[in-house]
């Protein structure tokens, strides 16, 4: 990390047990059990939160970035997620992604440019390019 980066938040967890474990947030505001994707667990997988964080990480870029572009952005604005875990032939894990954009009363061109500049500008859509296959999908 660089000296010059003002970080301006650091969210904490301590998760024990792996994807049949538990994790909790140093504050208390997340606790949740975990299960394997796709078992009868009662809890969430990891690809759940990311799915969940990245959605709303990014509703966040649009909204700041509509703002930017002189564009009213809908209340009603959503994110789906699909966050796939997959394997290669090989057995090797990997992830992709796709993001699904709902921005309500928006012209089609307008609420591209909100998604494609959001995809440009969200910290997760940052993180991950390069590293997995992401598709993000103006419905």
């Amino acid at each position: 990390m660089s000296q010059h980066n003002a970080v301006l938040y650091t969210g904490k967890t301590h998760t024990t047990g792996g994807r049949d474990g538990q994790s909790r947030s140093s504050d208390g505001r997340l606790d949740v059990n975990l299960s394997l994707p796709g078992s009868n667990g009662s809890g969430t997988n990891p690809e759940q939160l990311f799915a969940a964080g990245w959605s709303a990480c990014f509703l966040g870029a649009m909204q700041r970035n509509a703002q930017a572009l002189g564009v009213r952005f809908p209340a009603d604005a959503a994110v789906d997620a699909e966050v796939d875990l997959a394997n290669t032939a090989e057995k090797s894990f990997f992830l992709q992604a796709r993001l699904h954009v709902s921005l309500p009363g928006l012209d089609r061109a307008q609420a591209q440019a909100v998604v494609d500049l959001a995809h440009q500008t969200c910290p997760y859509s940052k993180a991950t390019r390069g590293n997995i296959d992401v598709v993000t999908v103006l419905v």
